[in-house]
C-alpha cells in the first residue's frame, strides 16, 4: 500500500474522532472477526455494540459496491460464482498467475486452499485492488 492515507488524515476532533473507510470495516469484519465479537459480546456495552453493527453496516454496503451482493462472499461457495483462480484473478489484474501466487505468499492478497488450488473471492480481489492504489 504505497499510496495509503497517513493515521492523521483518519483522526479528528483532536483524536476522539476518527474516520474508517467501509473497505476497512469490511476488512476488518471478514479478516478479524469482527462480525463474530460482535454477534458474541452484544450487550456488554451498548456504545460498543452501536459502533459494532455501524462496522457491520458499512462492511456491508461496502461488499455490495464491490461484489454486486449484500452480504461477503461464502467460503462454502462453488469456485464458478464468488470465486476466482490464480489465473482468472492474474488476468484482472494484467500481472502474471506467479505474482497473484507471491501476493498470496506474502500476505498481500487473501485467499482460500482448496485441494491444493488458491481461490480467491472478489471481494479479497477488491481489497488486493484498493490497496494497491
Amino acid at each position: 500500500m504505497a499510496n495509503a492515507r497517513p493515521a492523521e488524515h483518519y483522526i479528528h476532533a483532536g483524536g476522539g474522532v476518527i474516520v474508517i473507510p467501509a473497505r476497512v470495516c469490511a476488512y476488518l469484519n471478514r479478516y478479524a472477526g469482527l462480525d463474530t465479537f460482535r454477534r458474541t459480546n452484544v450487550g456488554i456495552d451498548a456504545e460498543v455494540d452501536a459502533l459494532l453493527v455501524a462496522f457491520h453496516v458499512a462492511g456491508l454496503a461496502w461488499a455490495k459496491s464491490a461484489t454486486g451482493t449484500s452480504s461477503a462472499p461464502k467460503p462454502e461457495l462453488a469456485p464458478n460464482s464468488e470465486w476466482l483462480s490464480t489465473n482468472d484473478v492474474a488476468a484482472r489484474l494484467g500481472i502474471t498467475d506467479r505474482g497473484v501466487r507471491t501476493a498470496i505468499a506474502t500476505g498481500r492478497l487473501q485467499a482460500e486452499n482448496v485441494a491444493g488450488r488458491y481461490r480467491i473471492s472478489r471481494e479479497a480481489l477488491s481489497h488486493f485492488r484498493a490497496g494497491r492504489k
